[in-house]
């Protein structure tokens, strides 16, 4: 999607963390270093027998947000949260959609939109 709207290679950059909990973390650092325009978040947590998956995906969730209106640069939120390991790749790019995109697609909506905003 990103390349598709004319953002070079070099424009982009990945950054892979451990796990959904520390992408909160990793965007706030992202933010704080000011080079960047926009944010996509990607992850995906799949629920298993304990409560962990529901505090998991209520604090990234929380996080994100919070992060989301606290900064002028906007951070989109690709985080799956699923049942099964079917339901993920159904959402990844499978029968129901694909959530990278839509989460890419989004961040450049937003910034289109904070840009207009800024221009008053």
């Amino acid at each position: 999607v990103l390349r598709e709207h004319g953002i070079g290679e070099k424009q982009i950059s990945l950054y892979r963390v451990p796990g959904s909990f520390e992408i909160p973390g990793t965007v706030a650092k992202l933010i704080e270093d000011g080079r960047f325009c926009a944010i996509v978040t990607l992850g995906c947590l799949i629920r298993g027998e304990t409560p962990h998956f529901d505090l998991l995906a209520n604090a990234v969730t929380r996080e994100l947000s919070s992060l989301s209106t606290e900064t002028d640069i906007p951070v989109s939120f690709g985080v799956l949260t699923c049942d099964t390991r079917t339901q993920a790749k159904a959402r990844a790019g499978g029968r129901v959609g694909n959530k990278g995109e839509e989460a890419a697609q989004a961040a450049l909506e937003l910034l289109a939109i904070y840009r207009q905003i800024d221009k008053g």
